[in-house]
């Protein structure tokens, strides 16, 4: 049996207290019901956006006090903190969202609850939609060790850079794109990582035209623009950690003795049964491998 769940009601919040709210990345049937509880309930409400929030706010027929809502965001919050954070010490309640999905998670709001941590008030958290998690829970990729990093850079320069640093990476890694430099990005990120490595690339998710795909980055790049549609949206690009190098070198072992009497092709096919290792990348280095032992065997 689930536990029973008591929303709070008007007056019933902490005083003091600083909530931080997740809401809709898309489908607004996904804003849970202790969050409207909550936004219905506190005394002012610090958002991105005013006005998408106070378009969510009016879908929940919520409605706020005169002044009840306070644009904060990267260019204003460092200057607001610490008047927002006098409210909560005097006994005000204050939501903090986002214009979709968790606050802080590549938005705005680390200012805010930093100063309320360091005033030593309450931070209560009102979870909820994350596009990082979301992306990373249906990618089929691994899931017990990640690392999020928010937005890639918009140069390709600093792309490239971003992702050489997942050569060795043995983490799944999540970064957020826009839909103007996507095809741009899975450009790079084969230049740097190579065709083999798996990627999921998640689009609109938990709206109407919701996709997402996983498969090795040469591929993905093809499969991208194989439809004017798939370049459009928001992006969640969730990439494969690199495989362990322990795993990598029995592998490279396995496919060495079996080359000695197997062609390339064969010898890749079961080296990667062998040890579970990607079929592709062994079959390349196969081919290299008989290269050099041609090239020696011909000198």
């Amino acid at each position: 049996m689930f536990p029973s769940v008591t929303l709070p009601v008007e007056g019933s919040l902490e005083a003091g207290a600083l909530y931080v709210v997740a809401t809709p990345i898309g489908n607004l049937g996904d804003l849970s019901a202790r969050a409207q509880a909550v936004l219905a309930s506190v005394q002012r409400i610090a958002a991105e956006d005013t006005r998408n929030t106070a378009a969510l706010l009016g879908h929940f027929g919520i409605r706020t006090p005169p002044g009840g809502l306070v644009a904060l965001h990267d260019h204003n919050e460092s200057k607001l903190a610490d008047g927002l954070v006098a409210e909560l010490a005097a006994g005000g309640t204050l939501a903090l969202v986002s214009d979709a999905g968790t606050p802080l998670i590549s938005d705005p709001g680390y200012a805010l609850v930093r100063a309320a941590r360091l005033a030593g008030q309450p931070v209560y958290t009102v979870p909820g939609p994350c596009a990082a998690i979301a992306a990373l829970s249906i990618s089929g990729l691994a899931t017990d060790r990640f690392l999020f990093a928010g937005f890639l850079p918009a140069k390709s320069a600093a792309r490239r850079a971003a992702f050489a640093q997942l050569k060795d990476e043995p983490r799944t890694a999540i970064f957020y794109e826009s839909t103007h430099r996507i095809e741009d990005s899975l450009d790079d990120l084969l230049a740097e990582l190579g065709p083999a490595r798996r990627v999921c690339i998640a689009r609109e998710l938990t709206k109407r035209f919701e996709q997402s795909i996983t498969l090795p980055a040469g591929e993905l790049r093809d499969w991208q623009r194989g439809d004017p549609n798939r370049g459009r949206g928001e992006f969640v690009l969730v990439i494969e950690g690199a495989p362990d190098q322990a795993d990598s070198r029995e592998a490279e072992r396995v496919l060495r003795l079996l080359l000695a009497e197997l062609p390339a092709s064969r010898a890749a096919r079961l080296a990667a049964e062998i040890t579970g290792a990607p079929k592709k990348p062994l079959y390349q280095l196969a081919l290299t491998l008989g290269g050099d032992a041609a090239a020696t065997a011909s000198e």
